[in-house]
This record gives structure tokens, sequence and C-alpha cells, in this order.
């Protein structure tokens, strides 16, 4: 943003505290303009200047006086586009001027701020002579130091306004031959002695306090990491003199289990190693690596160690960047040195020690090494294979996962290179995939997956066979690795294919057939299982071969060629192998200049690849014929992949018609093309006369068949017409439009009538084509025009597409096409289908550009219009007058039509529109509001949202009057989600124009609907504040409820008391079921939401017990009444007793065991508690009831004081009374509504 934009923006305010900033803006101004200067960034500085110098100022102190707010923030916007020179004189004047700001204890952090920005463009300016001056004179250093201080303080705005000052001053030292800038070094020095202080205050507090707490609340610490990481992210980084000092500092603060100062640490790493990066800074790196190696933890460590062993990985990261050479050759030593810390017990230590290791492999091993290695090279890549190997031994069994992934990348990395270097690995690690006990099978496939991408199937074969043709005693068969291979196979021996595969194929095929017509065993599906894998590898194997020409050969061809015929199950794996063949090469043409170290790895270079597609298109002619044949012989479903291989093979057809012109070949193969395209035509003009004279209950009959039967013969040889069709000579495109001709008025065709129009647009993604459709713009025009009547249904879409692809290709003087067919595109934005739809709505788009782009419209020339119409010219605006007529068509239909359209390009080109037709077209469509036709207000109300989305505010805000209350006057309507429509766009209009601005424009019965609106937005902004206070007291309370209680959870889980819990049992059981229970009752929650469930006998938890977790539970536990068993009462007979009398000689305990009902009352097991019983269960509330029609009624109404945790009563029978009411309503009619109302 340039100086004048921020001043206009002052200009205008439009907060209250900007408003005296703008009156001092203005004043300065006025006074340049009497004095006759011109508002330069000079002009303003002094005239801020003068104003600062006023005598009253200083007497009242600056840091309190408005009008120095506002003048130091003019002051700070326009003292960086002031020159240096005159910054570097007005030094002494500035400073006095600020400096009581920077002492003030009173100063307020916007004027603290606009003050550090003054002296930051004030130091940027300064030159070396000035920075020598010693930090006791008014010098720049004295000002630094001032900043430097203010980096620490309280306020966050402040103390990053500070920060990012001193970033910007380092940044722009001034011209001196060091790297570093003069004052970098007091900086760091100061910083230093701050994060030290901050570090011994720390643990000096966290002693005295033993809390946990206190670890996760130190502010003033991560403060001072603040300042530390912004001198560090200058130009010149952190000075070089100081970083082993500043390492070891920060490695000890990682070691904290304070994640936020471990994550300032460790930005502060990545903003130095950002910083040596370039190699201006370069230097500083070794010796900030020398630093990090002397500062290396112990060994199990697992604090430290994993922070320190991601810095290494980022500091190597860093040096291969520089010096990607020399950091390769010294990658074997610490490529051992981290893999010894995969030997750790700690998981932590084993994960990080992989993740470096890893981190090595990607970015230390230069690309070069892999494609031309010289003799050091090779010795270097075969210890770092050693060192992998070494990491498969027993030692580092603990470890094996993570060796795993070390062992994927490290194939990634070294390539084909991987063949004689870490050929053990593919043999151990397939020998531990071979075991059945083995628990990593999943890991061990990810590596050999990788080892068949780096070093081929035949290397790995070779080391572990398949074993399944002739399976040697005690060898394995490894079935499994043919999935592997499928998903793993590229850039590889098309000879091994043949060689391997093929000879399995058909060795698994001749035993499927000596099987005979038998029912098939498991065997033979296990054999037809393995013939379908081994195809499945072709399309690997197809990906970019070594051996193409050698390989693919005449006999290979007709073998895929006799498949294709007689395995339909196999046609997908060929045709996709075909065709991957042909498109793998064409894409080593494809690269750019800037990725030609893709092609170095590869091993394919362009030459090579445009020999392996001359090859091909040798080949392309035969394997065509039979790609045809077997087309016309598999449904329709299963087709795609096939007419993929057939464009591919089309494709380098033409290729080599196109690129070798010397040879006669190519006029073959090119006539052969031709001739090709003849005989379809032929053959499907004799279908197409056959289908013509076939009787109409037998075309009828040929519709209903199922799914598989074949289609008709037309509408095959037409897809293969359309393929062929981009690849034709323009001499053949006559021939293709008559075709098309014949086809699109058959009503009786429509599958036909679809793919007819599917040729236009396929014609189009052709240079052929594109010129072919420019040529035969006006035939085609009357084709599409003459067959609009004719099309049916299922083509819709397609002939849209088809229009607009002669709308594309339309030359100016032919533009009266456009309002010839707007007609058909404003009734298709009507279609069920959503895909016409939007073909429809594009079309309006295209048309609209067309017109856009101007020219003339012979009107006379419109079918149905006066031979004497005038010539228009085209234009955006007469575009919209032409789809503005349809808002008086004679259907409700053609009316919401066109309100569609115009809504859809009145959003796309609204920008363009003179603002005079919007308002006219507003205003006219605001009408239809009032429309009694639920179809017309329903597009109107779609129109109305994206005006008031979309159109400037100056536009909607005048059309309030009419829009507010045409959109409330169906808030009341129901059907087709009208009320949802109108909330929602009165909600945006609230939302863009506010509150007020609405509802002065609602009438009376549409306020409520505008109240509704703004209630629920207060509500939702009341709960999310509610929300957050109460997330912020919780935060508070986890810090602060143990205050004058236990120290720990632990300790609170064990010793705290049961003191309420006597004052709990008044409460009623409605008032404690729905609430968990306090930090003082048993089975209390902690200050996290966790629960521990009570121990039988009170017997308290044992936390150090291997259980402990099984009795923590995240909600609150439900108590349940344990289950007792009792001891049978008898009396002295041996006879069992029922009920509750104690005959003499039994003991009062034996009694006691045998109340199973602890709700007993006095009386019950006697004769009088029986009548009452009986009693209750024939006229108590629970007794059985007979209701209408003698159907039995139970009642399901809980007593309060029982055992069970009551629901909410009252909530209950406030329902049912509802439900009764409800029912009563609906059954009652007349006299008996009455009879109810009388009775409730």
């Amino acid at each position: 943003m340039t100086l004048e934009e921020k001043l206009d923006k002052i200009r205008s305010p439009k907060l209250q505290n900007q408003k005296e900033t703008a009156i001092v803006l203005s004043a300065v101004e006025a006074t340049l303009k009497e004095q006759h200067h011109s508002q330069t960034p000079t002009g303003y500085f002094v005239a801020l200047l003068a104003l600062l110098s006023q005598p009253h100022l200083p007497n009242n102190g600056v840091a309190n006086d408005h009008l120095a707010s506002s003048a130091l923030y003019l002051l700070d916007l326009v003292i960086g586009h002031v020159p240096a020179a005159i910054l570097r004189t007005k030094f002494s004047q500035i400073l006095t001027y600020i400096a009581p700001v920077l002492t003030s204890e009173d100063a307020t952090a916007p004027l603290l701020r606009s003050s550090i920005g003054c002296l930051e463009s004030l130091l940027v300016a300064q030159d070396g002579a000035a920075w020598t001056l010693s930090q006791t004179q008014i010098s720049p250093r004295r000002v630094m130091a001032g900043l430097l201080s203010l980096a620490s303080d309280q306020r966050p705005k402040v103390r990053k306004r500070a920060q990012d000052a001193i970033t910007q001053i380092l940044k722009h030292p001034p011209p001196t031959p060091s790297l570093d800038h003069p004052v970098a070094d007091m900086c760091a020095e100061t910083a230093m002695r701050t994060l030290t202080d901050a570090l011994a205050v720390s643990s000096v507090s966290k002693r005295k306090s033993n809390d946990s707490v206190q670890e996760h609340n130190q502010p003033g610490l991560i403060h001072v990491l603040q300042l530390v990481k912004a001198i560090s992210s200058a130009s010149g980084g952190w000075p070089s003199r100081k970083i082993e000092q500043l390492c070891e500092v920060l490695m000890g603060v990682s070691r904290s289990n304070n994640k936020y100062l471990t994550m300032a640490a460790f930005e502060i790493f990545e903003v130095m190693f950002q910083g040596m990066a370039d190699q201006f800074s370069a230097s500083k790196l070794p010796r900030l690596m020398e630093a990090l190696s002397e500062l290396k933890p112990s060994h199990n460590d697992s604090q430290l160690l994993p922070p320190w062993i991601a810095v290494i990985s980022r500091a190597y990261d860093v040096s291969a960047q520089i010096d990607p050479q020399g950091t390769f050759h010294k990658l074997p030593e610490m490529f051992d040195q981290v893999s010894e810390f995969l030997s750790s017990a700690s998981h932590e230590i084993r994960v990080s020690a992989s993740e470096c290791l890893i981190s090595f492999l990607v970015n230390c091993v230069p690309d070069s090494v892999i494609a031309e290695p010289s003799t050091i090279d090779e010795k270097t890549l075969e210890k770092v294979a050693r060192t992998a190997q070494a990491l498969l031994s027993i030692k580092f069994q603990a470890a094996w996962m993570e060796v795993f992934n070390v062992e994927a990348v490290l194939f990634e990395a070294l390539q084909w290179r991987a063949i004689p270097l870490a050929q053990s690995i593919v043999t151990t690690v397939g020998e531990l995939r071979a075991s059945e006990s083995f628990n990593g099978k999943r890991e061990a496939d990810v590596v050999l997956g990788k080892a068949i991408q780096s070093m081929g199937p035949e290397a790995v074969l070779g080391m572990l066979p398949l074993n399944l043709i002739r399976s040697q005693k005690g060898q394995p068969g490894r079935a499994w690795l043919l999935p592997l291979l499928r998903d793993n196979v590229m850039n590889t021996n098309l000879a091994h294919f043949r060689s391997e595969f093929v000879p399995l194929s058909e060795a698994m095929y001749q035993r499927i057939i000596n099987h005979g017509e038998a029912e098939k065993t498991m065997e033979v599906k296990i054999f037809e299982t393995i013939v379908h894998q081994t195809w499945a590898l072709f399309p690997g194997y197809a990906n970019l071969p070594l051996d193409l020409v050698q390989a693919f050969d005449q006999e290979f061809a007709e073998l895929l060629s006799n498949l294709l015929y007689s395995q339909p199950e196999l046609r997908p794996d060929i045709c996709r192998g075909l065709q991957t063949l042909v498109e793998s090469n064409q894409g080593i043409l494809a690269v750019d200049a800037d990725e030609q170290e893709k092609l170095m790895l590869s091993r394919v270079t362009k030459s090579s690849a445009q020999s392996n597609l001359d090859h091909l298109a040798v080949f392309a002619g035969n394997l065509l014929a039979v790609l045809f044949n077997v087309y016309t012989q598999t449904l329709p479903q299963f087709r795609g992949y096939i007419l993929q291989c057939i464009n591919a093979c089309l494709s380098i057809t033409k290729e080599r018609a196109s690129t070798i012109r010397s040879f006669v070949i190519p006029r073959s193969h090119k006539q052969e093309l031709f001739d090709t395209f003849v005989r379809v035509t032929e053959m499907f003009e004799t279908s197409l006369a056959e289908t013509s004279i076939q009787p109409q209950p037998m075309k009828q009959q040929s519709k209903d068949t199922s799914s598989n039967q074949m289609p008709p013969t037309t509408h095959t040889l037409m897809d293969l017409i359309i393929t062929l069709s981009i690849y034709l000579p323009l001499a053949t495109f006559a021939q293709l439009f008559t075709l098309t001709s014949r086809i699109l008025p058959l009503t009786n065709e429509p599958q036909l009538q679809k793919k007819a129009y599917k040729l236009l647009p396929r014609l189009a993604t052709s240079d052929n084509g594109a010129l072919a459709l420019g040529n035969r713009s006006k035939d085609l025009q009357s084709l599409l025009l003459g067959s609009a009547a004719t099309a049916s249904a299922p083509a819709r879409r397609d002939r849209l597409l088809s229009l607009a692809t002669v709308v594309n290709h339309l030359p100016n003087s032919d533009l009266h096409f456009i309002p010839a067919i707007l007609s058909e595109a404003v009734i298709a934005t009507k279609e069920s289908n959503e895909k016409a739809r939007s073909a429809a709505f594009d079309l309006l788009v295209l048309m609209g550009r067309k017109m856009g782009e101007g020219g003339t419209i012979e009107q006379s020339k419109i079918p149905h219009m006066d031979a004497a119409a005038p010539t228009v010219e085209a234009s955006l605006e007469e575009f919209f007058t032409m789809v503005s007529a349809g808002l008086v068509g004679e259907t409700p239909h053609m009316i919401s039509a066109s309100i569609t359209a115009l809504t859809r390009i009145l959003y796309e080109f609204h920008k363009q529109l003179p603002r005079t037709v919007i308002e006219d077209l507003v205003s006219t469509l605001t009408l239809f509001l009032t429309s009694n036709n639920r179809e017309v207000v329903r597009s109107c109300l779609g129109f109305t949202k994206v005006i008031v989305v979309s159109l400037p505010t100056e536009v909607v805000q005048p059309k309030l009057q009419a829009l507010v209350p045409g959109v409330l006057g169906w808030s009341k309507e129901h059907k087709s989600r009208f009320r949802a429509k109108v909330k929602h766009i009165i909600e945006r209009m609230i939302r863009r124009f506010g509150i007020q601005e609405v509802e002065q424009w609602c009438p009376e019965d549409g306020k409520k609907l505008v109240q509704n609106i703004r209630k629920t937005k207060e509500r939702k902004k009341r709960k999310k504040s509610e929300a957050a206070e109460e997330a912020s007291e919780m935060d508070e309370g986890r810090k602060v409820s143990r205050k004058g209680r236990l120290e720990s959870e632990y300790e609170e889980a064990i010793y705290d008391s049961d003191d309420d819990e006597d004052s709990d049992m008044d409460s009623s059981d409605d008032d404690r079921a729905p609430k968990a229970k306090t930090k003082n009752q048993k089975g209390a929650t902690t200050g996290n939401g966790t629960y521990i469930t009570e121990l039988p006998d009170d017997e308290p938890l044992d936390l150090l017990s291997a259980n402990a977790l099984s009795h923590i539970s995240s909600s609150q536990p439900i108590q349940f009444k344990a289950r007792t068993k009792t001891k049978a009462k008898v009396d002295l007979d041996g006879k069992l007793v029922f009920g509750n009398g104690n005959k003499k000689g039994q003991a009062k305990d034996d009694a006691d065991q045998m109340a199973v009902d602890p709700r007993e009352g006095p009386g019950e097991g006697t004769l009088e508690g029986g009548i009452n019983a009986y009693v209750a269960a024939i006229r108590g509330r629970d007794a059985v009831q007979r209701g209408r029609g003698g159907r039995l009624k139970f009642s399901n109404k809980r007593q309060r004081g029982g055992d069970e945790m009551d629901v909410d009563d009252e909530e209950a029978t406030e329902n049912r009374k509802q439900r009764t009411v409800s029912e009563a309503l609906v059954k009652a009619k007349g006299g008996e509504m009455r009879g109810v109302a009388g009775e409730s």
C-alpha cells in the first residue's frame, strides 16, 4: 500500500479513534497549502516535527497528549518515505521528541507502537559511522538498547512491534565489510543475558513452589525466546562468535516438559537454518554444526536426545542445499552415529532416529550421484548400504518396524544402484516376510515393493523366486509376491515379462484346460487367479520399458491379439498395458527442459522414446483391426478401456504420419487409417439403411433388450467413427458432416442421435477439427437450427454442447445465430437433468462473451423475423435485452426460465454492465415478486439472493424499499421451502446492510421474522461468549483449584475428604440424578473430567497397580446395586420360612438376611400386611385397570424415595398431558370439541 493510499484511508475514518488522526492530518495539509508547500513525504515530515516541537507538549508530557499520539502515528507513516540523509541530520531532534515516550511508565500501547515505528525507520537510515558511537552517548546503540528492553514488554502488541523493528534494523546493515550488523553482537549479548536470567529465575521459582503448574506458566521465558528468534531471523543471522553459547542454552530449554518452550527453541533453530541456506550466511553453518555435534546428549536421554536428533537432521538438510557433494561424503559417518540410537529402549528415541535417517537419505543423496557416480561416490553408497544392512540384525530387533521405514526410503534413494549394494537387504526381508510367525508383514511388503521399483523385478525374483511351476524341496512358494509386483513394477525390461511370466501363464492355463469341463475345484480356481495376477503385471512392465524395440516384436503382438480374442477376462489388463506403452513414452516427449533430471532417473531419453513410438506405430494398424473387432464383440458396459486403447493407438498412427515424412511407411499408415474410416462408414450406412426398413414391432422389441445383449450395430460403428474423427484428414470431414445430417432428424433413434451430437465437441479438440468447424460454420448453423424440433430428451445435453461448440467458432458476421438459439438455451435452464442445466448456463455465458466481443447481428436472418428488420451492433447490453424479452412470455415456465437465465448472466457480467442497465433490470424483476405463480416467484427469489450477494451496495441499497416487502410477502408460504429461502435472503440483507436499514422497509406483518433473526443472532453470539467464558473459567479452575488443597490429582483422589457428602444427602433424587458428583463426593471427578470407580468395601484404588486404568473413566460411572447371595431361612424342622416374622430360636441376623426388599414397612409379612398389599394391588396407583373396550392398562409411574434413579416425573407428566390433549383435539368434532374443552 502506497503512502497516498494510507493517507486516503485516514482521511475517511470509520472508527471513532481515527477521527482525531484525521483532524490532525487535515490541519497539517491545510498548513502546507497555506505555506505553498507540496504534499510530499518530506513536507509532511517537516510539518509533523514542527507540531511535535510545540512548547506545550513537553510540559504536559507527550505520553498523555492526544495530539502527540496522532502526530506520532502520522510520523510513523511518512518517515519511511523520507530520504535517509534527512533522517540522519534530524536524528537528535527526533530522538528528543520520542525519548519521553520510551521512558514514561504511563505511555499507552498505541503511542509506543508509533514511537517504535519511527525509531525503526530512523535507525535503518543510519550509516556505519553513527553505529560506532558508544552506548553512553546519544547514539543509535542507545536507542537499540531501549528497543531491546521493549522487546520483552508484557504488552503483546508493543513487544511484537519492538521485535519486528529489531529484525528490520538487523536486516538493513550499513555498508561494511563485516557479515553481521554492527549492533548484532550487542543484541545477541543482551538477549543471551536476559535469557540466562529468565532461566535462572524459572529454575529457582520451580524449586521453591515444587508445582508442576508453574512450569506451564512461564511467559517471561517465552518472550525472551521470541526476542532471540527475532534476532536470528535477520539476514546476517545470529553472530558467529555467539553460536556455541546459544546452542547450549537452547538445547537445555528444549528438554523442558513445557511443549511451548520446546517449540520456541525449535523455531529458533529453524530460523537460524533458514538464514544460513543462502550463500551469504553459509559460512556460519559449519560452526553451528560443530557446536551441535559437541552437545550430543547421553545415549539414553529420552528428553534431550529426540530434539537433538531433529536439529541435526535439519542442519544436514540445509548443508545439503549449500554443498550437496561435501554433505554426501559426510553421510556415512553421521548415518552410523544416528543408527546406534535405534538400539535404545526408548520408543521416542527410536522414532526420532529413524526419521533422521530417512531425512538423510532423502535430502543428502544428490540425483547426480545416482545418475553418474564417481569412484568415491560408489564407496560412499556402499558404506551407507552396509550400515542399513546391519540394522536388520538382532541388536535392532526392537526397532525393526522403524528400520523397515528406513530401508524402504533407502531403495528410493539408491534407485537402480541398489542392485549390487542392497541385495542382502532384499534377501533378509524376504525371509522374514515368508515366516508365518512374523508380525511385520505389511511393513516388509512396503520394503519389498520399493526394492521392486528400484532394482527391478528380475533382480528381486533372482533372490526371491516364485517357485510356482517347478517347486523345489525346501523352497517355499511365493505367490504373495504377485500383488507386490503388480503395484510396483515400472521402468524395467519387457523381455523379462515374456521370459518369466508368459510361460507361467501358459503353464497355469494348460492345467485349467486339462481339468476339462468338470466342476471347478479350489486348485483350479487358484490356477485361474494366478493367470489373472500374471497378466495384471503387464501394465507395469509396459510403463517405460527399457527394451521395447527388442522385446515388442511380431510374435508378442500376435500373442496379445490372440488373447484379446480368446480370453475376455484378460482384455482389461492387455488394453491397459498397450495404452501405457504409448502414453508413457508420449509423457517423456512432453517433459520440459527444467525436468531433465526425471529423464536421467527414468533411463529413457527423448530420442529413445520417439524410437519406441515409431516402433509401436508399425504394429498399430493390425492392433487397431483387432481392437475394432473386439470392441464390436464386447458389451457396452465393458467397452470403455477398449475405446481408450484405440484412442492411444490412433494417436501414434497420426504422430508417425506427421513426424516421419521421408519414408513410404507413414503414407501407407495414413492411407490405412483413411481406408479404415471408409470401411466403417460404409458399414454404418448399410446398417442404418437396414435399421430404417426394420418393422416397427421389431424395433420396439430391440429397445426392450436386457443389459447383457449387444447394442445395435449402428451404435457400435458410430462410437468408432467418433473415436477416429480427430485423427482424420480434412478431406474426410465433409463425409462426417453429411453422416451427422442424416442421423440428427431420426426421432426413432434417440441414442444414435445423442452420439451424433457428441461428434462436434469431439472435433473441436483437434486442430483439423477446429479448422473444419470454422470453415463449415454456416452449414452447421443450418443443420442445428433445422434439427431443433427433432431433438430427443436424452440428447439435449449433448445438443447444448454442440451449440456451444458452434458458437465458440462463430465469426462476428454470423452473430444472428445467437438470438436464433437463445430461446432454446433459456428454456434449457429449467431442465430436470443437472448436466443439461449446467450446459445451458455455460452456453448462455459463452453467448454473452461472444456478444461482448462485438460484431453485427443481421436480424433479418433470424428465423421468424421480418425481412426488413434492421442490423444492430452486438454488445452485452443487447444480449441482456434479448434475454429480457422472455419476461413477456405467455407461460409462467418461460418467464421463470428467463429470470433464471438473467440471474446467471447478471452474476457473470455485472462488473461489465453500465449501472443504469443493472438498475433497470433490478427494478423490472422486483415486480415479479408480486406474481401469484410460485414457479416465477421461486426464480425471482433466486435473482434477489444473487443481487444481494454480488452487486455493489450503492446499487442494491436504494432498491431495498421494494425488495424487502416483496420478499417478506412470501415469508408465510411453506410450500417449495419459500419460508426458508425468504429467511436466508433477509439474513444476507441484514448481514450486508444492517438490521436498521432492513427493518425500516419491513411491513408490520414481516417484522416478526426480522426480530426473530435478530434475536437468533444475539442468542448465538451470547451462547458463544458464554461458552468462551466457561472454557476460560474451566482452564483457570484447573490451574488454581489446588491452592490450599492437595498438591496433585493422585493425592486428591486418595486423600480427599467426604465432609460434604452428608450435606448432599438431603437433596432429592431429582436434583442429584442429572448432575455429576462434586469434587468432594466419592467417585469424584478430577479437574479434567476423569472419574474413579469405587471399589467394593471402600477399598482405596492402587494407582500403581497394573489394572488401575480399568477403574478410571472419562464419563461418570453408574452405581449399580450389588446382588448378594443370601442364605435361605429355615425353621427348626428344616422347612423354608418366607416373610419377615422371626420365630423363637432364630437369630435376628438370619431374619435380616432374607429382607430382600428394604422398602418393607411395619406389618409386612403378617396378615394385616398381606391384606394391605392386596388392597394396594387392586386400588393402588400401580393397579391394573381396564380402559375403553375392556383393554388392560398398566401404570408405569415410579414412586419417589426408592433406590432407583428417578426420571424427571414432572416433565414426563407434562408430556403425557400435552399428548392427551392433542389426541382429544384430533378426535373431537363439533360439540365433542366443546365437551373435551369443558372437561379439561
